[in-house]
């Protein structure tokens, strides 16, 4: 299939304003329109491998996403299911981290439309809908303590049984073996921080000996009087559970736990 065949397959297939341009024998730079939330091209190269065409990003796209999740957390949990099923969806191969679609019957230009959708499903993990992003940082949460506390010192969505039987003021994880446990919390909106609040309040109310903490998702989201108010009742916030925070959140329950706790820095 001849080079001006190609593009205008591709055209006709995706958009436009697709452009090839030549990098060397067999390799050919695809230049399209599309583009991460921050602004830079998706990276697509055409080029021949054993004896086939074959669509290829270079490992670009992952490598983009981990600017702003931390490597780690694309491995697993939500996120990884999402890529995963993304690129399933268009039959996009993940090679250790190169994304990869073979030119079947020589339809480039479908072969193109698939790929540059698997990637765009893909970038989509930095920017997922709020029940998705509230979901994977409820899951961080648990599994960053479970990381970093012997899991028999954890309680997850912890209550009162006695002072509490209907569950109204649960605790999203309470940390034991301490004369006061750590009652931690993990916040993802305005209402859990003024759920929080109240349960806070009422816990001293009830005259409840115990330290509190609170990691944000996304701490500059919250309203600055709800803020202003869950700050007076709680010992020691985190504004997000991002980078050198997570180092910092360590050291803290360094402090706060017995010295013989094991931690994983």
């Amino acid at each position: 299939m001849k080079l001006h065949s190609i593009r205008d397959d591709f055209r006709k297939r995706v958009c436009e304003q697709i452009d090839l341009q030549q990098e060397g024998e067999n390799r050919f730079r695809i230049l399209t329109p599309f583009r991460f939330e921050d602004g830079d091209h998706f990276a697509v190269v055409l080029k021949r491998e054993q004896g086939r065409w074959i669509l290829t990003d270079e490992a670009n796209t992952l490598m983009h996403l981990s600017y702003w999740i931390d490597d780690k957390d694309i491995d697993t949990g939500n996120r990884r299911e999402i890529i995963e099923g993304s690129l399933a969806g268009f039959s996009v191969e993940n090679r250790e981290g190169e994304l990869v679609i073979p030119i079947a019957d020589d339809k480039f230009g479908d072969a193109l439309f698939d790929f540059v959708q698997a990637l765009a499903k893909v970038s989509d993990v930095s920017f997922l809908s709020r029940e998705r992003v509230r979901s994977t940082f409820l899951e961080d949460f648990r599994t960053f303590l479970k990381k970093h506390v012997p899991e028999n010192r954890l309680a997850f969505d912890w209550t009162d049984e006695v002072r509490d039987p209907k569950r109204n003021y649960p605790v999203d994880c309470r940390i034991n073996g301490m004369a006061r446990p750590l009652f931690v919390y993990a916040l993802p909106n305005e209402g859990k921080v003024k759920d929080a609040t109240i349960n806070l309040l009422s816990f001293e109310q009830w005259k409840l000996q115990f330290r509190s903490m609170a990691i944000f998702e996304e701490q500059e989201s919250i309203p600055s009087r709800v803020l202003a108010r869950f700050t007076d009742v709680c010992e020691k916030t985190f504004s997000n559970l991002e980078g050198e925070n997570k180092d910092r959140i360590v050291v803290y329950l360094r402090r706060i736990l017995a010295p013989d706790t094991a931690f994983d820095l």
